[in-house]
């Protein structure tokens, strides 16, 4: 047997490896601090609703278009970062009663699958707060992508889950209504 000239391997080769990059290669995402944070709202004694975002927010993403089931995200969350837009509340919420940021400063996201069609899409993983981690599903919709001004191209997404906050062990109690909270998420993602 006779094997081709040394060229035609290379050429072979050489589309094979980029071949097979192109196939498994998927967008790499850095999420942008000042452009992504965490909303929630919460029953405030059964009268009102009360609102309040974190502020500081990391993490990556991945984003496959030819198969979005690859894709994945990474988010981490400073839970000293909470702003409900009055300092002492922000405190006592920072306190052992609820986030206990000093022993637990950080929440996560950690994604284990991605359906999506048209648009929307349901994003499966671990949520992890206050130190327990749950299974969650949130569902999620594609806000946009492309270049910003700068040269750069992005990519924005939104959610929204809510949870009990007893199940993370925060069940502090603030009445009939306030164990349920929802969170929202606003996610855009620097290009890297």
């Amino acid at each position: 047997m006779r094997l081709p000239p040394l060229r035609l391997w290379i050429v072979i080769s050489l589309f094979w490896v980029l071949g097979v990059d192109a196939a498994w290669s998927a967008e790499k995402y850095r999420i942008d601090p000042a452009h992504s944070f965490v909303e929630f709202t919460i029953s405030h004694l059964g009268f009102s609703l009360l609102r309040g975002r974190f502020n500081t927010i990391s993490g990556h993403f991945t984003y496959d278009q030819e198969r979005p089931e690859k894709s994945a995200i990474n988010v981490d969350v400073a839970t000293s970062s909470i702003d409900s837009n009055h300092a002492e509340r922000d405190k006592h919420l920072r306190g052992k009663d609820f986030l206990d940021v000093e022993q637990f400063p950080k929440a996560s996201f950690v994604s284990s699958g991605f359906s999506e069609q048209e648009g929307k899409g349901k994003l499966e993983g671990k949520l992890t707060l206050h130190g327990v981690t749950k299974e969650v599903s949130i569902p999620v919709t594609f806000i946009g992508s492309g270049m910003d001004p700068w040269g750069g191209s992005r990519r924005g997404y939104t959610g929204k889950l809510r949870i009990n906050r007893g199940d993370y062990g925060m069940d502090t109690n603030l009445g009939p209504n306030a164990l349920e909270m929802d969170l929202e998420f606003f996610i855009e993602g620097i290009l890297e």
